[in-house]
């Protein structure tokens, strides 16, 4: 036992030999080391001299020395099974280069001491021989890949005994090649009832969708139950998820194809011109979220507000409000004669109270019998299914549906003034004509359909993610959550359903949780409702003649209802808190949306949401510090200025935020702010509340600037020589290695001179402060 330390063990571990203050550098030499000696500045003491490796830095790898396996070399050939660390690696190579002969002295004569006890120097051939081999290997698929993620993971791979080959990569970005692997006729039944009960309740909507929102044949509204869940089930990777028709999207497409009819390019009855347009609309929705996918930009879903959203969906709620209450009333025609149908909700809703006395009866019973009727069983089902699940099989709409067909048929209501559905069939007379949406003479349409498109794709999009991260990917231990592969799946999956003309089809909770809780647990689910869809599409569609629209308008204002009841809740919460902002930004989408249009909404949403994200990123959230009495540690004196004191002279700044183009701009003011009042809330016309000497020595503490751009780097030289110039003196603490990349900007940018060198870059705030004083009482000698 060691005489000078009572407690140290017998026999050290080999870990708490090769990780010891000296490799690093002694800090307490480097902390008490004088300001004014040569060669020792910030980065020295940072990096002194003796076996090291490179300072860690804010990108440093976590596992960076655990896995860079070509510096580090096998004690003994073969598998490893006597101890968690072993065998322990060879020393780093040094971090400094040039005067190095003694450490590298030092690291050979460790390492051969090392080598001859485990394995009486046999090692050395073994392990030049498995070097030779690994060099004659020849390159697989994954090792000619250049990214650095690829090249970590080939070092894994090679360590575990994992073979790295291309199907690994292939099975990440197709999840089909693990879950039909794995699949097993254990899941056929519950993935078969799933299908069959969403089918039920989602392929009448479909057709809701289509007829009422979209403006499109009610064919095209199946095709996105044909097209959409199957592709997306090969490329997805949320096994659960069930993608198909939104009540948001078909609405939007709806807007287009009255913005198409309002400029002469075609009529309300034009059912081939409707029907292309939706494939257009569907091809641009599914090429801009795949072009997200491949430029990997999947973490936009947080860029929307959850005001924003609510805000959007409840005004998309009352906007489909009111247009089903046109056709449930029976006023369709009529609001064809007086040209309503392309109007705000306002001048519906006004059209619809000077008209309730020219209501049909019949069609307003059948109606409101199917909406009420709904939303009992839908009340029904909520209730009952915590203590008896079984009730979320039953497809109520899909009876409701059948039963008001067979009714219209045997007491033949269409006779009596009940409009029905009619012949269902493709627009062009054939069923799944392709058509390649992103031709030369569609550019005509392309250009009035992209913004709408955008707003399609990323309104889908988001929903699409919700649902995903609510449902998450828990039946395959190998299918990992992803939001750029989701964007790529949800993409080529409305690429390919624009082909053949189909709505824009992205990933509902609502159907997606009904999937799910009825046995549904892999994407067989999603294949199957493809196929009943198809089956569906080639033999029920004349059965679908005598189906009311009435009752199809009353499921599209179910959808509607479930759209606004959420919205009370989140008002509510808003006013306990008393956010005002949110609230005003729900009012205004709300407000403008159903007094202008749906587009407008969604455009003066987007502008506000993004306005509100780049006012958060441009401004520079700096601190002004003070210390804590009787210690050394310092806190921001704006948030507590009653326990802080300041210190004589200095004005210590903390910067918390990489600086860069965003957030530079107002930079200087929010300083010069600081440096006259010694807050940055004081309003501007205050006269000078700090006198000039009381910066006479400016902190900067800079440890939370993790990047720094060339604008950002700019702006900082500059306002490091206008200090200069007026004669205070610049200090920096904490401050990045010199390798990282800030450190290398602030050498290069002139920063670090013009602060007066490596001597005024400094470990902590407190070092700072003790070298500014040296440097005042040593001008006051010299004066």
């Amino acid at each position: 036992m060691a005489a000078g330390n009572p407690h140290a063990p017998t026999n050290p571990s080999g870990l708490r030999q090769s990780i010891t203050a000296g490799s690093y550098g002694s800090i307490d030499s480097g902390l008490s080391s004088s300001p004014d000696q040569p060669g020792t500045g910030y980065f020295d003491r940072r990096h002194s001299a003796g076996p090291s490796r490179p300072n860690p830095t804010e990108a440093t790898s976590l596992l960076d020395s655990a896995l860079d396996f070509k510096e580090h070399e096998h004690v003994h050939d073969g598998p490893c099974d006597h101890g968690t660390f072993s065998p322990r690696p060879t020393s780093p190579r040094s971090f400094l280069c040039g005067s190095g002969s003694a450490r590298d002295g030092d690291s050979a004569a460790q390492s051969e001491s090392e080598a001859e006890p485990a394995t009486g120097g046999a090692s050395a051939p073994a392990e030049g021989q498995n070097n030779a081999s690994r060099q004659r290997r020849p390159k697989t698929w994954a090792a000619r890949m250049r990214s650095k993620k690829m090249s970590t993971s080939r070092d894994l791979a090679e360590r575990h005994g994992i073979r790295d080959n291309a199907l690994m990569y292939m099975s990440y970005y197709m999840p089909v090649l693990v879950w039909a692997r794995e699949y097993s006729w254990s899941y056929f039944k519950g993935d078969f009832v799933a299908a069959l009960t969403v089918a039920g309740m989602y392929v009448p909507m479909a057709l809701s969708l289509a007829d009422n929102l979209a403006h499109v044949p009610p064919i095209n509204g199946l095709y996105s139950f044909v097209f959409n869940p199957f592709i997306y089930a090969l490329l997805g990777s949320c096994p659960a998820m069930v993608i198909g028709p939104e009540a948001a999207g078909s609405l939007l497409v709806g807007t287009v194809i009255k913005g198409s009819v309002d400029k002469g390019e075609g009529g309300d009855n034009d059912a081939i011109l409707h029907a292309r347009i939706c494939g257009i609309v569907a091809g641009l929705a599914g090429a801009m979220v795949l072009i997200a996918g491949v430029a990997r930009l999947g973490f936009l879903d947080s860029v929307l507000s959850r005001p924003f959203l609510r805000g959007f969906i409840s005004a998309i709620g009352a906007v489909i409000a009111v247009d089903q209450l046109i056709p449930e009333l029976g006023l369709q025609k009529l609001a064809e004669e007086a040209r309503v149908g392309h109007a705000s909700s306002v001048d519906k809703l006004w059209f619809i109270l000077g008209n309730l006395d020219k209501a049909h009866t019949l069609t307003f019973t059948v109606a409101a019998t199917s909406f009420v009727v709904i939303m009992v069983c839908r009340e029904i089902k909520r209730r009952l299914q915590p203590r008896y699940p079984g009730v979320a099989y039953i497809p109520d709409r899909f009876l409701v549906v059948v039963l008001s067909a067979f009714l219209t048929y045997y007491f033949e209501w269409d006779k009596a003034g009940v409009a029905v559905l009619g012949k269902v069939e493709a627009a062009s007379g054939h069923s799944f004509t392709f058509r390649w949406p992103f031709k030369w003479s569609n550019m005509v349409y392309i250009r009035e359909a992209t913004s709408t498109a955008f707003l399609i794709a990323l309104l889908g999009f988001f929903e699409s993610s919700v649902a995903a991260k609510s449902l998450g990917g828990a039946s395959f231990a190998e299918i990992q959550l992803s939001p750029n592969r989701e964007l790529v799946a949800l993409g080529v999956a409305n690429i390919v359903g624009g082909c053949f003309m189909s709505l824009p089809g992205f990933g509902g909770y609502g159907r997606s949780k009904v999937n799910r809780s009825t046995g549904g647990r892999t994407p067989m689910s999603s294949i199957i409702l493809s196929g009943l869809t198809l089956l569906c599409i080639t033999f029920c569609l004349p059965y679908l003649y005598y189906l009311p629209k009435p009752v199809l308008s009353s499921l599209i204002s179910v959808v509607a209802w479930s759209l606004i009841e959420e919205c009370p809740h989140d008002i509510s919460f808003f006013l306990k808190i008393h956010a005002w902002n949110e609230l005003g930004l729900m009012l205004t989408i709300l407000l403008t949306t159903i007094f202008f249009s749906l587009t407008f909404g969604m455009a003066i949403g987007v502008f506000l949401s993004l306005l509100q994200v780049i006012r958060h990123a441009t401004r520079p959230r700096i601190q002004i510090l003070g210390r804590i009495p009787g210690t050394n540690r310092f806190e921001n004196a704006e948030a507590n200025p009653d326990r802080l004191e300041f210190i004589e002279g200095c004005l210590i700044v903390k910067i918390p935020e990489p600086l860069t183009f965003a957030n530079t701009g107002e930079l200087k003011t929010r300083l010069r702010r600081l440096e006259l009042y010694g807050t940055s809330m004081a309003h501007p016309a205050l006269p000078r509340l700090r006198r000039e000497d009381s910066n006479r020595n400016i902190i900067f503490d800079i440890h939370g600037v993790t990047g720094l751009d060339g604008s950002g780097a700019q702006v900082l030289e500059e306002i490091v020589r206008d200090y200069r110039q007026r004669g205070v003196r610049i200090f920096f603490s904490r401050v990045p290695s010199r390798d990282s990349k800030v450190g290398r900007t602030l050498i290069r940018s002139g920063i670090m001179d013009l602060a007066g060198g490596e001597d005024h870059f400094v470990n902590d705030v407190s070092e700072a402060l003790k070298l500014s004083e040296v440097e005042e009482g040593g001008e006051g000698v010299l004066n």
